[in-house]
């Protein structure tokens, strides 16, 4: 998986590639696609919810720029896969998942592959997780219209945002950088996401 789908494919982080390659990305996904598991595609998890490919994870890994000492948001934890694998490149991780079923599975695949650095919440990702911030990194596993702007007000000064924005034909994958009052944004590629449900996302139904 890391040589011939993430390296191959633009992954020049060598910690990222580490990460990816450490964390068994089966014991993240449901038994019945357990086989699969490192196929070059997304995979379902249940309540209609899907754990990414793996150069997805690792393109926005890449995109966060971590260097092991930050504390990082994440914005729907699925399954725990991703939690995970930003476990190994940074300081702390709070993951923030809307589903009360994902929440627990969540927490239990990550005690039961020995992650102690990730905080799970059950709440609404969209706008954060205000009691942790400012965060250095905020990762979101979901489509939105834009940059939440509570989101990009929990960033730290020079932090980075990195999420998939519905433009229409498909979803661009996006780097938000905030520099004091000012946001720069960089598109990293297209891509395919599960909506953001919440306050600052889309709508439910």
């Amino acid at each position: 998986m890391v040589e011939r789908q993430l390296r191959r494919r633009g992954i020049s982080d060598e910690r990222v590639l580490d990460a990816m390659g450490r964390v068994p990305r089966e014991a993240y996904v449901p038994e019945a696609v357990r086989a699969k598991a490192y196929d070059d595609s997304a995979l379902p998890l249940s309540h209609e919810q899907t754990i990414s490919q793996p150069w997805v994870v690792a393109a926005i890994c890449q995109a966060m720029a971590l260097s092991g000492d930050e504390t990082v948001l994440e914005v729907g934890t699925g399954s725990g896969y991703s939690a995970a694998v930003l476990s190994l490149l940074s300081r702390a991780v709070v993951s923030v998942e809307r589903i009360p079923e994902l929440v627990e599975q969540a927490r239990a695949a990550l005690a039961a592959n020995g992650v102690a650095s990730v905080e799970v919440i059950c709440g609404d990702g969209s706008v954060g997780h205000p009691p942790g911030a400012p965060y250095d990194a905020i990762a979101v596993h979901a489509t939105g219209p834009g940059a939440p702007p509570t989101l990009l007000a929990q960033l730290a000064d020079g932090g980075r945002l990195v999420m998939p924005v519905a433009t229409g034909a498909s979803d661009l994958l996006t780097v938000f950088r905030r520099e004091g009052d000012e946001v720069a944004r960089r598109a990293i590629g297209p891509c395919r996401f599960v909506p953001l449900i919440g306050e600052e996302g889309f709508r439910p139904g």
